[in-house]
């Protein structure tokens, strides 16, 4: 089903991605998150890795940007940070379980966290691998890269982590409920 869920996020627009003015808010880690805490950290790992894999695939047949021809050609960029997020949510949300009694707000900070993680990891990546590239690919003075990245951190990774911590636990923690009771 989550996979199913990403597909349609992935292709359908305004679904997966929400675009504000130039930017695109990416709302697929809320998804990883939902299925981490409900299926296990290695599941969400395994959808997120779907997700990378479409990002991936996309990148050749059907771009989001001309920026994804570029960079999400290299599965170290696409797919890698997708899977850390399931990781990354779910050890989160593991030790947070034990430490804080209120479900939402363990859900809710592993949903910041694993947004937050595709983010750096899919920024932090493009500097490393494309950095030598960045004055050819994008046009921008090499010493204004970084700055550039860290500007896209705040503009997109801040809402994209924002919703995630909101809407995460609104699904994530009444699904998980349900899905106690009928076991």
């Amino acid at each position: 089903m989550f996979i199913a869920i990403i597909i349609l996020q992935t292709s359908i627009p305004l679904i997966g991605y929400i675009p504000i003015g130039p930017l695109s808010i990416t709302i697929i880690p809320a998804t990883v998150v939902i299925a981490t805490v409900l299926l296990g950290t290695v599941d969400g790992a395994i959808i997120g890795g779907v997700w990378g894999v479409i990002t991936f695939i996309r990148a050749y047949i059907w771009p989001t940007s001309p920026l994804a021809t570029i960079v999400f050609v290299n599965p170290i960029v696409s797919v890698f940070p997708r899977i850390m997020i399931g990781l990354v949510a779910g050890w989160a949300y593991m030790a947070l379980q034990k430490r804080i009694k209120r479900q939402s707000l363990s859900v809710s900070i592993a949903a910041i966290l694993g947004s937050l993680t595709n983010t750096i990891l899919v920024l932090g990546l493009i500097y490393v691998f494309y950095k030598a590239k960045a004055p050819q690919l994008y046009q921008i003075n090499m010493e204004k890269l970084l700055p550039y990245l860290i500007g896209v951190v705040g503009t997109n990774g801040i809402p994209e982590a924002i919703f995630s911590g909101v809407v995460t636990p609104l699904i994530a923690v009444p699904l998980s409920r349900v899905i106690k009771r009928r076991t």
